[in-house]
């Protein structure tokens, strides 16, 4: 099935990715974080410089997941050395019809392998400690975990995990519909 799901970099204000973010929103509320612990980029954030949208859709068209790449030197000031050479994991996010073919992983290696290509040495995420699925993924991923960073420190619903990338020279193939 993931054959045919294809990822592109697109802009976030649009009603499948929206319908998607509202999904990732109810599902972390739906675990019991407060609402201070969740850490949720809205529309407006997606669409800052530096922050690239990965969607996931299969052969018809159709949204099935999304993640955002935050890049390095986009961290507010308090936090910019803590992400030098980093690029930071952000609202990954899988429709419920369509966990279990892939998607993830997909929307995983496309995102580093767009920030091996920008020369970002290191993909940082921070998730939930009762995401407990993702924190799995994450780790069959190659992601350990590491100690809080940036505005995560001292958050106790918080995991924080990273991975280092390999180098790339090419783009990977990811389509671009925006600068």
């Amino acid at each position: 099935m993931t054959s045919t799901v294809s990822i592109r970099i697109e802009a976030p204000r649009q009603p499948e990715v929206e319908r998607l973010l509202a999904g990732s929103s109810e599902y972390s509320f739906s675990l019991g974080y407060p609402p201070e612990a969740c850490f949720l980029l809205d529309v407006g954030q997606l669409e800052q410089p530096g922050v690239r949208l990965f969607v996931a859709r299969n052969g018809a068209g159709d949204a099935l997941g999304i993640a955002a790449l935050v890049e390095d030197g986009h961290a507010d000031d308090e936090h910019a050395a803590v992400y030098a050479g980093r690029g930071e994991l952000k609202r990954m996010y899988v429709d419920e019809a369509a966990r279990g073919l892939g998607v993830a992983g997909r929307l995983l290696e496309a995102i580093e392998a767009d920030a091996a290509a920008r020369g970002l040495r290191e993909l940082v995420l921070e998730t939930g400690t009762l995401h407990l699925p993702a924190q799995a993924l994450y780790a069959k991923h190659g992601y350990r975990v590491i100690p809080h960073f940036g505005p995560y420190v001292g958050e106790e619903f918080s995991v924080c995990m990273a991975k280092p990338l390999a180098s790339h020279s090419a783009d990977a193939g990811v389509a671009s519909l925006h600068p």
